[in-house]
């Protein structure tokens, strides 16, 4: 780390791993033990309910523009009186709660309820609802679950969702929006429940091995699994975080989030992280997206978080806004000790702006890190937890967690052993069997290599996925993780992702997602233009062109150097699960869906094709 820079200062944990071999495999722990923690997610709503009551637990803007805060006494009144409505139903695991609508403070009330009685709850993307055409994941999300009560915040809007895939047996309740043709229950309803001794019996019953809820795979290339999600494994979580992060124990934490709850990023590790620390969450209703990134500006404009949390398209976006906005600038960095990115790689540029936007504010830079983990994991696995962390590194195992690494091919892969490792998928023995190995290990998928295999504790880089790499008609290895992050740094901003093609091919080949909106301003056209216009534009071709001809030179091989490169004009699917509602691409999905695309794009000397020369 170079000497003039200066980092706010913030406790973290110590990063020191015990590393073994044996039988062919590598081994490595946190030396720290995990501390105890508590045996339910309610427990510290009840304890935050005791010692802050009034404190604000979770905020929401209203229509009119004012916060409409809960505070933790009532949060807790409304798990109870809604609690006692669930119990009313006969609700459990075999007719659990499913969710349809995305973050709000119901849906937030309606969790903890949930989890305070011990009746798993599922929720769902919302894309399956409103985005897709033809219900396929939604209906199979319903047949696997069987639910016996669905919510919706706007029962008009997710009306025709609901009347495909749920039998007139199943009680649906809305906020408000009564749906055409189906009778609906008003959430007021049940928080007008009046709770008797049953709940806090039903409270007591629950206990570490209880479901606490069923959180969706991203279905992208088979239908999406439930991963089970008991209370083990999210109090465990929690505590891991605590002891990673201990300046969480100095001040109750204060986030603005978009992230979704559907998520496992969002819904575990940020909406826990807030409870169990006695902190306060501020739904943010904006997204990275053009037509709602403005949306979270001006939150950020009136709350200063300490922690803030997004996905790299988010932080570039956001970069982008504080590297020009002083008002902004000024009062997102007034307090906060963490940002913290997930989900894909963040480019070196974007975390180098947010950096020099630091100092400009405070004459200090805030620590950006990340980590690893899956919805299997509850999130947290790994942490990067040194100041002068770059781009691709993930850190080391949390306390409590252990990982094996695993020779695959050319790759080491990750896999995963602690108390915060799901026991499975619901309702799917062979899928979760498969998922396990001999050692109890869950499998990730993931690939690792070490920074510095001398400095154990220096932690691990991502190495890609190892189902996504793919060797050449010679013989010859494609590390895709590495290779898609070398294209998105050389292509910002005017990249949003990109498919790495090639298998069994003599050469790399890239189906690229331009960022249209940038792309729109480079070709100097309004918001009317189409996309194809745009990117059949002077300058967009130009910038593609040198972009394809500066990764070929790049390459040090065949495995390493691209030769040709096609834009997509039509974005990627949901439906076809090409694309979570997070935004992250998946390669074989878009491979499968888009093969006479990849096969145009080996032909010939198409003049959509973008080629780097002879190859």
């Amino acid at each position: 780390m170079e000497a003039h820079v200066r980092y706010r200062p913030v406790a973290f944990g110590d990063d020191a791993v015990r590393v073994r071999e044996a039988k062919g495999a590598t081994y490595v722990q946190a030396v720290a033990p995990l501390g105890s923690y508590a045996r339910r997610t309610t427990d510290r709503l009840r304890h935050w309910a005791q010692q802050a009551p009034e404190r604000s637990f979770i905020a929401r803007r209203c229509n009119d523009g004012a916060w409409r805060h809960i505070s933790y006494a009532q949060a807790l009144g409304s798990a109870r009186a809604i609690g006692q409505a669930l119990l009313d139903r006969g609700l459990s695991s075999q007719r659990p709660v499913v969710i349809l609508s995305g973050n709000d403070l119901e849906h937030a009330m309606l969790a903890l309820a949930c989890q305070y009685v011990g009746v798993p709850y599922a929720p769902i993307s919302p894309a399956y609802s409103l985005v897709s055409q033809d219900f396929d994941k939604l209906r199979h999300i319903v047949k696997l679950l069987n639910p016996g009560l669905v919510f919706a915040a706007d029962g008009a809007a997710f009306g025709r969702a609901m009347a495909a895939c749920c039998g007139p047996d199943v009680e649906f309740v809305v906020t408000g929006g009564m749906p055409d043709g189906r009778e609906a229950t008003l959430f007021s309803a049940l928080e007008s429940s009046e709770p008797s001794a049953a709940v806090d019996a039903a409270m007591e019953a629950v206990g570490p091995e209880t479901i606490a809820k069923f959180l969706f795979t991203s279905g992208s290339t088979k239908l999406p699994k439930a991963v089970v999600n008991t209370h083990r494994m999210l109090c465990s979580n929690m505590q891991m975080l605590a002891q990673v992060w201990p300046f969480l124990l100095e001040e109750p934490p204060v986030l603005l989030d978009w992230l979704p709850w559907n998520h496992t990023f969002g819904g575990n590790k940020d909406f826990n992280l807030v409870l169990f620390n006695g902190g306060t969450l501020y739904i943010d209703d904006g997204k990275p997206t053009p037509q709602l990134i403005g949306t979270t500006i001006a939150n950020l404009r009136e709350i200063a978080p300490t922690i803030y949390f997004n996905v790299p398209k988010g932080w570039d976006d956001l970069a982008n806004a504080l590297a020009s906005d002083t008002a902004l600038r000024d009062n997102f960095y007034s307090r906060l000790k963490l940002q913290f990115y997930a989900g894909a790689a963040l480019a070196q540029p974007v975390w180098d702006k947010l950096h020099a936007s630091a100092e400009s504010a405070c004459g200090e830079r805030i620590r950006m890190t990340t980590g690893l983990g899956m919805t299997e994991t509850a999130p947290c696995a790994l942490f990067a937890m040194r100041e002068d962390v770059h781009a691709g590194e993930l850190g080391v195992p949390s306390p409590g967690m252990e990982v094996k690494l695993v020779p695959c091919g050319d790759k080491l892969e990750v896999r995963y052993r602690g108390p915060s490792v799901t026991p499975g998928y619901w309702k799917a023995p062979e899928e979760t069997a498969a998922m396990f190995d001999e050692e109890g290990f869950f499998c990730s998928g993931d690939a690792v290599k070490w920074l510095d295999p001398q400095q154990p504790h220096l932690g691990f880089v991502f190495d890609g996925r190892v189902a996504e790499d793919f060797k050449l008609y010679t013989g010859t290895w494609v590390s895709v993780g590495p290779l898609r992050g070398r294209i998105m740094h050389e292509g910002a901003p005017y990249v949003q992702d990109a498919v790495v093609t090639g298998h069994d091919r003599a050469d790399i080949g890239l189906l690229i997602i331009p960022n249209l909106a940038q792309c729109r301003t480079l070709a100097a056209l309004g918001e009317g233009a189409a996309p194809g216009e745009v990117l059949a534009a002077g300058p967009v071709r130009a910038y593609f062109d040198q972009l394809v001809k500066k990764l070929h030179g790049q390459g040090s091989g065949s495995a390493t150097r691209v030769t040709r490169a096609l834009l997509l004009t039509e974005p990627p699917s949901i439906d076809r699960g090409e694309i979570t509602d997070k935004g992250s691409i998946n390669q074989r999905a878009v491979l499968t869906h888009r093969a006479a695309l990849v096969e145009l794009l080996y032909a010939g000397q198409d003049p959509a094709i973008f080629h780097a020369g002879a190859h």
